[in-house]
């Protein structure tokens, strides 16, 4: 959102100021901007969503080594998101950021598809038998790889907390004008995201895996280098909001506040007593006072040494911080017990991208009794598609019929909501376990064929990983878009693009965490267990089918521990839970949910 202050010196160069005019400016800019972002999603979706085939069948490397390496790198590109929300925000606002961010990402890309197009760039093709090891890549291949997907993570780093908020930019807010403007911004953002996952789920991973590595990494790169060119050629017209500093700082200052008063009784009503000033140019909404982290209520307890200047602000704000800025902190603070119970969730999503690939691989993937073979990455698709049904079903059918029960306008709480994604996601793993029965049982009894560097191929048809991708769209329907409306109602307000890097940070830590459960269960089943690796090359040597139990296991512990955050849990500004005053110093309002 523009600033009151370049509001104005826009106004300033108009020869009139109309509601109307600042409407048309954001309208103005969104072919630009929406052009930017679905290309930009079709070259990094494109380009690293067949990345486990290409690390494997190009660059020769072993399954565990390529998925832990896919892991890592999808975990790097989330927590990027996270300094790159910090940098934003505190030294070079959305545009400059998105910027640099789309030019890294394209020359990364353009590093990859290198690494395929010359032959000197990756290891020398090889058609492995069963157990037979190929030459992997050398360290100086390996180091150009790595080099081309870093500077892919320095623009994930910055492409992905600031774009939606850069396109939000361009309209005003505080009129209906502005707030249709940003209503319709969003849903051509999303219809350009899903357009780029259908692409690149289908034709990129088709020209990929069936015609040529070079062609298919090509074509997302291209469309990069037009997302770059089609948001510089819109800078003209973009509003660019200044960076003011990281909410995190006030936040760190509360911490450190209390620190240092640590050894102060707090008052018996602190609500009344404590320092609470708030400044005209806060954008935050006015929070009641709350009884949980109490111990944050004395970074606002007023002793001999604090020093207040004339407007009432603090004058060493790392000693003295308001109530309303205490609150803020509490609010963050909530979140997170919240956010860490989506980490072990995340792992039920991640196996869905990255051994359902494996899965398809060693699968009839005829289309039909075509000799057609639909590319292993490709099934993935599915989710996306579980995503699209379940929403529109969930937004006209569940919550209008949940609400006549609960009397509640969502229907269902948003902690509510998540649960019962989490529940879809343990049935999800159990689903997997069971396919993976079926589809081993018939590759060791009644195969069609042998997988080139693997084993025999199992003659069940790769359409029965269908139900469990769809599957666990649904569940990302229920709990990922829940974690997003719940990151972006329970952050204050001046933290939101702190908020969007949230979700991002639970993938990364989720991500980071597979590849370590990956890697454990490969070195504990392959030398400790008298029934072999669960995690080979060969699927059908090993107990994938396990693996998947194990999780869903895992899945059902971590739903208890969210059911107890959420029983803990409370909604900022609950009246019911927290304590309202009306004083002159500190008025609570309703908070904007």
């Amino acid at each position: 959102m523009a600033s009151e202050q370049e509001t104005q010196e826009r106004n300033d160069k108009a020869v009139t100021t109309t509601e109307s005019e600042v409407q048309y400016s954001g309208t103005k800019s969104m072919p630009f901007i929406i052009g930017n972002e679905t290309c930009e999603k079709l070259g990094s979706i494109g380009t690293s969503n067949n990345l486990l085939v290409y690390l494997t069948t190009v660059f020769n490397m072993k399954a565990i080594t390529a998925t832990t390496l896919v892991n890592i790198f999808n975990g790097t590109c989330n927590f990027a998101a996270l300094p790159g929300a910090i940098l934003s925000d505190t030294y070079f606002g959305r545009y400059q950021t998105l910027g640099f961010a789309s030019v890294a990402s394209f020359t990364g890309m353009l590093v990859l598809t290198l690494t395929a197009a010359i032959t000197r760039l990756h290891p020398p093709h090889c058609v492995k038998e069963k157990n037979e090891t190929c030459p992997g890549p050398t360290p100086w291949q390996m180091a150009i790889l790595l080099s081309g997907l870093g500077l892919m993570v320095t623009g994930a780093g910055g492409i992905r907390p600031c774009n939606l908020a850069f396109g939000a930019d361009q309209f005003n807010p505080n009129t209906e004008s502005g707030k249709k403007g940003i209503n319709r911004f969003f849903n051509w953002y999303y219809f350009g995201l899903t357009f780029a996952m259908m692409v690149s789920f289908t034709l990129i991973a088709y020209v990929q895996s069936n015609l040529s590595w070079a062609l298919g990494l090509a074509i997302p790169t291209l469309l990069m280098l037009l997302s770059c060119v089609l948001f510089f050629v819109g800078s003209r017209i973009y509003v660019k909001v200044k960076p003011n500093g990281s909410p995190l700082t006030g936040a760190v200052r509360v911490v450190v506040a209390a620190v240092k008063k640590r050894h102060l009784k707090l008052p018996e009503q602190p609500w009344l007593t404590l320092f609470n000033h708030i400044p005209t140019t806060s954008i935050n909404s006015k929070l009641p006072y709350s009884n949980q982290f109490r111990f944050l209520d004395k970074a606002a307890i007023i002793d001999p040494k604090d020093t207040v200047h004339p407007d009432g602000s603090a004058a060493n704000p790392w000693r003295l911080c308001s109530m309303q800025q205490v609150e803020e902190v509490k609010c963050l603070m909530r979140v997170i017990p919240i956010w860490s119970s989506a980490i072990i969730y995340y792992v039920a999503m991640v196996q869905q991208q990255t051994s359902v690939v494996f899965q398809a691989l060693q699968s009839d993937r005829h289309l039909g009794k075509t000799k057609f073979k639909i590319p292993a990455a490709t099934y993935s698709i599915f989710t996306m598609l579980g995503i699209t049904i379940c929403i529109p079903i969930y937004d006209k059918i569940i919550v209008p019929t949940l609400r006549r029960f609960t009397r509640k306008e969502s229907g269902i709480t948003l902690l509510q909501r998540m649960g019962f994604g989490m529940v879809l996601a343990v049935a999800t793993m159990l689903i997997s376990a069971s396919v993976e029965e079926k589809r081993r049982s018939f590759a060791l009894t009644k195969p069609i064929g042998t997988a080139e560097g693997r084993g025999a191929i199992s003659s069940v048809s790769a359409f029965w990983l269908v139900p469990q991708l769809t599957l666990i769209g649904f569940s990302e329907a229920f709990t990922v878009i829940g974690h997003i409306e719940f990151y972006y109602k329970e952050f204050p307000e001046n933290m939101r693009t702190i908020s969007g890097s949230f979700l991002y940070i639970g993938f990364a830590v989720s991500n980071y965490l597979s590849s370590f459960l990956v890697s454990l269960v490969h070195h504990i089943t392959k030398t400790g267990s008298g029934k072999g690796d669960w995690l080979p090359e060969d699927l059908n040597e090993g107990r994938l089918d396990w693996f998947y139990y194990l999780v869903a296991a895992l899945e059902v512990l971590n739903l208890a521990y969210f059911l107890m955050c959420a029983k803990w849990y409370n909604y900022k500004g609950n009246t019911s839970n927290d304590i309202e005053v009306d004083t002159n110093n500190m008025q609570s309002v309703r908070p904007l949910h």
